[in-house]
């Protein structure tokens, strides 16, 4: 394996672009801003419609890329840049970093590394472990507040509400293997506070085979699968790809060790496991 390249920039490097970042962990340095460049030069010359259409030609590029997981975890938090290897988190969020980086009429890694730590941590600032936004939901309203993307969850038919509270983190403390520092197990903590009986809508996953609703999903719609996992909103995240315009799941799955689009149905997909119990669907704005 590998041993993944450090690399610490300074605030000044990126004075120009305007980029807060102090620490970034790239996997391999020289082919990462590479291909993260070529990727942002060759979807610049595509002609799309709307956001999405982006959103997923981006995801596309990455069909084959190895699934591998924890690829973010290390004794410092550091904005971590992996182009090679994807868990279904990481994917998302590159792919939508990427998308937003295009969105806004730049093609330089730098500005993708800039955008990638606004699409990950609270405040769009890396700022310890705790800042990132580890659930879904948090991830989903700061998000949202910034502007970055917006959920659509509420405007599908059929759509329902469900009531959690989230603190899978601070009751698995030992899975974590940061929480072992105090400060940000109480941080941890502190975030879980805000999503007591925290409400939210999803499309129940029994409702996905409806035609009214499989025909409000638009291709590049982020797909975030709720789950009846105690303390936890939602346990995975896909992209929606339309095959004779029904929602296929395109995503980095863990069963079968790369990114990939099921050739199942969405609904067919979700129906597999009884710990699925529906979909949030976001979209990106820019």
């Amino acid at each position: 394996m590998k041993k993944a390249f450090i690399i610490i920039f300074s605030l000044y490097a990126f004075c120009a672009n305007a980029i807060t970042i102090e620490k970034v962990r790239f996997h391999n340095e020289a082919s990462d801003t590479t291909k993260i460049t070529e990727i942002l030069v060759a979807t610049a010359k595509q002609d799309f419609d709307n956001p999405n259409s982006r959103v997923e030609y981006i995801a596309r590029l990455f069909l084959g890329k190895p699934y591998v997981a924890h690829t973010l975890e290390s004794e410092v938090e550091m904005l971590t840049v992996n182009i090679d290897e994807v868990d279904c988190t990481t994917f998302i969020e590159t792919v939508i970093a990427l998308a937003y980086t295009v969105g806004e009429g730049r093609s330089s890694w730098r500005d993708f590394i800039h955008n990638l730590e606004k699409i990950r941590y609270r405040n769009g600032r890396l700022d310890g472990y705790s800042s990132r936004l580890h659930y879904i939901s948090d991830w989903i309203i700061d998000n949202n507040h910034r502007g970055n993307i917006k959920e659509v969850s509420n405007t599908f038919p059929l759509h329902s509400y469900q009531i959690k509270s989230l603190d899978f983190m601070s009751r698995n403390r030992d899975k974590y293997s940061a929480l072992t520092d105090s400060s940000e197990f109480e941080r941890i903590k502190n975030v879980e506070i805000g999503y007591r009986n925290h409400r939210f809508p999803y499309i129940k996953k029994d409702k996905l085979r409806k035609k009214e609703v499989q025909i409000a999903f638009k291709k590049g719609d982020i797909v975030a699968l709720t789950t009846s996992i105690n303390g936890l909103d939602v346990s995975h995240l896909g992209i929606i790809t339309l095959i004779n315009n029904i929602p296929h799941l395109l995503h980095a799955s863990s069963s079968k060790g790369e990114v990939t689009i099921e050739s199942k149905p969405l609904h067919e997909t979700l129906m597999k496991s009884r710990l699925n119990t529906g979909v949030r669907v976001i979209r990106l704005n820019q």
